[in-house]
């Protein structure tokens, strides 16, 4: 009935999450609200940590891409269930060092890591650094010489390959601002560079080629081709790379219309796929590293909002304000991405109005979705905007100065704020008289 196996409807016709009611999270937290249904997160950490033990024979790591959406309870959500992660910042990797997060089953990336980000990262020991330049390459080798340390790093390599998906989320093509491209032999003039290096180790080669992918096949050729790469290195340098990161961006279901593969399917093919190439070119099965971020946790979440104005243009559209809005949830206004909306309190009743969702925000871009169905709704009524588990929390803003809404994690019948919400002295905290 709805795009996440975690919701239904309960006897009194409303939305629930988990087992649990929306309509009385709403009164009981107020909105706009994030929910997060904890128990079907842990279960997609399963899955996958279950498919690098059968495909791998356990030789691997599935690591939550965190920046799909950060917090101390899921990064402690994610040592308990045995992952690792993928920080991109100094503030992720910070935050997932308060939560006790093991350091060594942490993978910290960037395009652009400063100075301060590396520091933190060697001195917290971090499992795996994935070298994004040849700029950060040098000034990585001078701080760990400089600290007395030798530090793990991959490289991030552009494998060519077109990930069919929006030209904003496409990152494995050689017009990248990410990694180091195949093409120009910029990815071996690296290897080389890490060779001469005193204070880096190169342990293995990393890559990702997009978000929300629904084909295996650019998933196989991308396995293809670094492998081929791993077997280049070792015939021209006689360095075997022993780990090779292969990255997330398994799509998920966002609307009816969405035919995601099972991440399982993902894995066999991949595995398969490994295994033959390392057969045919004489080279070790390396480690593998996947990293999951939006198929692990936006599922697993939902957005819930109070309906305010309804105004109906005749034979133009009908707008249904919300209290919340693009600071909230970006991704409308950044790519057009498409949801499924549910009046939560009027959850058996047939969607039969069709709308346009608009936010709070001062802005006339500021929308969460166009020709949406959806029950009959006015003033009041609770909204539920489905699958927004990744990507919204993270990104969202405090643009008109509107406080960020709380997190809370259903499970088990109960329920539990991970994030508060802001107040408006936390608006400003900062601001100085």
């Amino acid at each position: 009935m709805y795009v996440s196996k975690n919701l239904d409807v309960n006897s009194d016709g409303h939305l629930t999450i988990g087992g649990m009611d929306t309509v009385k999270l709403a009164e009981e937290y107020g909105t706009p609200l994030y929910v997060v249904d904890e128990e079907l997160v842990r279960e997609h950490c399963r899955s996958f940590r279950s498919s690098i033990d059968n495909y791998y024979g356990g030789k691997g790591l599935a690591c939550y891409a965190s920046k799909a959406f950060s917090c101390k309870a899921m990064y402690r959500i994610m040592k308990e269930e045995g992952m690792g992660i993928d920080v991109v910042s100094g503030g992720e990797l910070y935050t997932a060092l308060k939560a006790d997060f093991p350091m060594e089953k942490v993978c910290f990336h960037g395009n652009n890591k400063t100075n301060d980000e590396l520091k933190l990262a060697l001195e917290s020991k971090v499992g795996r650094i994935i070298v994004d330049n040849i700029s950060e390459l040098e000034r990585l080798d001078r701080l760990a010489g400089e600290m007395g340390i030798t530090a793990d790093i991959m490289f991030r390599i552009k494998p060519g390959i077109d990930a069919h998906t929006h030209d904003f989320v496409k990152t494995g093509q050689i017009d990248s601002k990410f990694g180091f491209a195949l093409e120009t032999g910029e990815a071996m003039e690296a290897v080389k560079a890490a060779v001469k290096c005193e204070n880096v180790k190169l342990t293995g080669l990393h890559c990702h080629i997009g978000s929300q992918i629904f084909d295996i096949d650019p998933f196989v050729c991308a396995a293809e081709v670094m492998l081929k790469l791993i077997s280049s290195i070792k015939k021209e340098l006689g360095l075997e790379i022993k780990e090779l990161n292969l990255g997330g961006g398994f799509g998920i279901k966002y609307t009816e219309k969405d035919n995601p593969t099972p991440y399982d399917s993902y894995m066999k093919t991949v595995s398969e796929k490994v295994k033959q190439v390392c057969a045919e070119e004489n080279i070790s099965l390396p480690f593998i590293y996947i990293e999951p971020g939006r198929s692990v946790i936006a599922p697993a979440g939902i957005t819930l909002y109070t309906v305010g104005a309804v105004k109906n243009i005749p034979d133009i559209r009908t707008y249904v304000s919300v209290d919340g809005g693009m600071c909230d949830n970006p991704r409308y206004a950044l790519y057009k991405s498409e949801y499924e909306i549910v009046a939560a309190n009027r959850a058996a009743e047939p969607r039969t109005e069709i709308i346009t969702v608009a936010g709070k925000c001062c802005e006339s871009g500021d929308l969460i979705g166009e020709g949406m169905a959806i029950q009959p709704v006015g003033p009041g009524d609770i909204m539920a905007v489905l699958a927004t588990g990744a990507y919204n929390y993270s990104m969202s803003s405090n643009y008109n100065r509107i406080p960020k809404p709380a997190v809370v994690m259903v499970r088990n019948g109960e329920s539990r704020v991970v994030v508060k919400r802001e107040t408006l002295d936390d608006i400003i905290r900062n601001d100085l008289d």
